[in-house]
Order: C-alpha cells, then structure tokens, then sequence
C-alpha cells in the first residue's frame, strides 16, 4: 500500500514561489508514475504536472516554464517548484501515484485515475 504525505502549502503573494513535497512510502519509490493535481473551489480536479518512473515530465500548458516537478530517490519525495505564482494558482494540490507503466508518459495520468492520492497541501496566492 503506497502512502503519501504531501507539505510545502501556503500563502504567498503573486510573483512569488513555493515548493511542495509528497513524501512516499510502502512502495519502491521511482517505480512508478507520479503526479501532482490541483482543485480550485467551485472548480474540477485538473493534472499540474507529471514524472515517469524513468524521468521524463509533462506539464499542464498554463505552468509550463513556472513550475518544476522532481523527485529524489534516496527521499522516497516527490517536489514540485512552483515560481511566478499567479492568483489562479490558488488550489488544494494532491500528489497522486499510478503503478501502470508508462502512465505518465502516455498522458493517461490527466484523466485523474490514479491508483493511490494524497490528501492533499493548501495553496493561496493574493493579489
């Protein structure tokens, strides 16, 4: 059973950055594909920005350039850099886990089903 703790949320003004960890365990780390999401109020879940067990990323256009997601193996973490931050940005943000290979890589993570999530970190950003 994989779980995951997700830390870093807060708030910050706009232009300036956060970094968000999701810290897993009961699963051999860097197996499988992981991913961030976020949740707006009044609005549906959507995919941030992805990493496939081997390394390879993709992100959701609008974070494309501003937010960096990562992973260290040795921490058995999962990072995501977010810098420029607008007031859209503000959501609750998950950390989700998928065991099927090539999930990430095949853009199958943006529907949303993942096999295990996070409860999830805050995130405002003022104007």
């Amino acid at each position: 059973q994989l779980q995951l703790v997700e830390s870093g949320g807060g708030s910050v003004q706009a232009g300036g950055s956060l970094r968000l960890s999701c810290a897993a365990s009961g699963y051999t780390y860097g197996s499988v594909c992981m991913a961030w999401f976020r949740q707006a109020p009044v609005k549906e879940r959507e995919g941030v920005a992805a990493m496939e067990a081997y390394g390879s990323t993709s992100y959701k256009t609008s974070v494309k350039g501003r937010f960096t997601i990562s992973q260290d193996n040795a921490k058995n973490t999962l990072y995501l850099q977010m810098n420029s931050l607008k007031p859209e940005d503000t959501a609750m943000y998950y950390c989700a886990a998928d065991l099927a290979i090539g999930y990430c890589s095949s853009g199958d993570w943006l529907g949303g089903v993942m096999d295990y999530w996070g409860k999830g970190t805050l995130v405002t950003i003022s104007s």
